[in-house]
């Protein structure tokens, strides 16, 4: 029985000894694995923040790469638009016309973006009466943009050099609700300004737009102009375009004024002035920019009593605005004048204001209400006078003129005095509280 219980017990220690041995391997086993583990879990994140890292830069590899293609195809564009351009300006000469012996007078520069039909009219007018005076008036065509209509109807044109404005900036607006056409607009003028002046080394450029036609003395009337603007500092711009030129507010052919007001629609500038204004040229509005005494200085504007220019544009940036009231009803010039035989002096500077006053000065003046009325009954020429903007816009919309001002001046004013003809022949003059004194006249 002893003998029984001894094994038993031996069995039991082999036994024991064999289960601690089992438990000791099971445990080396469990800590080798969960190291391995350790080192797997460890491995796999590595190789998920390596895969991460590679896809972000798969990404901005891709980005890089469509921005690269994008330059490449905007590169390709404007190589194919300057190839085509230097092919165009070698066919059509356009050096050896700058490198005559007589200077041109001035470049004219049609500006134009997307209305094909609208520069094919505009180009049949100027070319009706420049071609005679082609080596005088060398004739540009400065389109915005790349629609393909303008720039096929353009390059129709064997008398017509191209430009092209590609402008792929992003237009940031100053404003909510503007419309980003005036900002596009301001930056191709300057553009084709400056590549006019600067490149072509032209001295005088006149700006027209694609909507416009001209008079048959178009031509003659910025050769003399041209004079004046060289001689007379204090002339800014010459403009062909007269605010009140509606044909039943003008009549003679021949009369020619100063002006504060910038009138624009076809008009010239002279390098020197150019200088002055390209470096800090506007972002947006360019016209009324020129407007503001800031930028003007005090200096004065030429324009005629009838247009020399007809802006036939309904649709356009500015939405046909005052198109039916104010641009249509325009008189264009229809006689051929002789400007450089006509005597312009009375528009220097120091003629002119002695000039102006005494024609002023005969006017008869009128006072009270009911003023058509009452220049209905006169005969010759009336002065009437106004206190104020708002008293100036209540007499303006009883004739039916332009009640707009732009920084304290009325359209086509001159030292505050807007004129306008009535009945056919009879100047209405509306003179401002301080215009006779400056003028030089007694308020009688």
């Amino acid at each position: 029985m002893a003998k029984f219980f001894c094994d038993f017990r031996f069995l039991l220690l082999i036994a024991a000894g064999a289960f601690i041995y089992i438990q000791m391997r099971l445990f080396a086993t469990q800590s080798e694995y969960s190291d391995r583990l350790a080192v797997a879990v460890e491995s796999e994140n590595h190789c998920t923040n390596q895969l991460r890292l590679l896809i972000d830069q798969i990404s901005m590899q891709q980005e890089r790469i469509v921005s690269l293609e994008d330059e490449r195809n905007r590169r390709e564009q404007e190589c194919g638009q300057l190839k085509a351009l230097v092919q165009d300006l070698e066919r059509k000469g356009v050096q050896r016309l700058i490198d005559k012996v007589q200077a041109p007078v001035a470049a004219v520069v049609v500006m134009a973006c997307n209305r094909a039909d609208y520069l094919e009219r505009t180009i049949k007018s100027i070319l009706k009466y420049q071609t005679s005076v082609a080596s005088k008036y060398p004739l540009f065509v400065s389109q915005d943009g790349p629609d393909p209509n303008v720039k096929r109807k353009a390059l129709s044109y064997d008398q017509v050099s191209y430009m092209q404005h590609l402008d792929y900036e992003r237009v940031e607006t100053e404003r909510p609700g503007e419309l980003i056409a005036y900002y596009k607009i301001a930056r191709h003028y300057k553009w084709a300004l400056d590549e006019l002046f600067y490149k072509h080394n032209f001295s005088r450029v006149i700006i027209l737009e694609d909507d416009m036609e001209i008079a048959p003395d178009f031509f003659s009337y910025f050769e003399a102009a041209a004079d004046l603007l060289d001689k007379d500092r204090s002339i800014m711009a010459v403009s062909s375009w007269n605010d009140n030129g509606q044909k039943q507010f003008v009549h003679d052919t021949y009369a020619l004024y100063r002006s504060d007001f910038f009138p624009g629609l076809g008009w010239m500038l002279a390098r020197n002035t150019w200088d002055e204004l390209s470096p800090k040229w506007p972002k947006a509005y360019w016209d009324d920019w020129l407007r503001l005494k800031e930028n003007h200085k005090g200096r004065q504007f030429i324009r005629p009593e009838v247009c020399r220019t007809y802006n036939f544009g309904e649709h356009g940036s500015s939405m046909g605005q005052f198109f039916k009231q104010y641009l249509e009803p325009i008189k264009l010039n229809d006689v051929l004048v002789d400007w450089k035989s006509r005597d312009l002096s009375y528009l220097m500077e120091e003629n002119y204001v002695k000039y102006f006053a005494d024609i002023v000065k005969k006017a008869k003046p009128l006072h009270g209400r009911d003023l058509v009325l009452k220049a209905s009954n006169i005969g010759g020429d009336v002065r009437v006078k106004y206190e104020d903007q708002r008293d100036f816009e209540r007499i303006a919309s009883e004739f039916g003129i332009f009640e707009e001002w732009k920084d304290g001046v009325p359209r086509t004013a001159f030292k505050g005095v807007v004129v306008f003809r009535y009945q056919k022949s009879r100047r209405i003059f509306l003179v401002g509280p301080n215009s006779l004194e400056q003028l030089g006249i007694e308020d009688s």
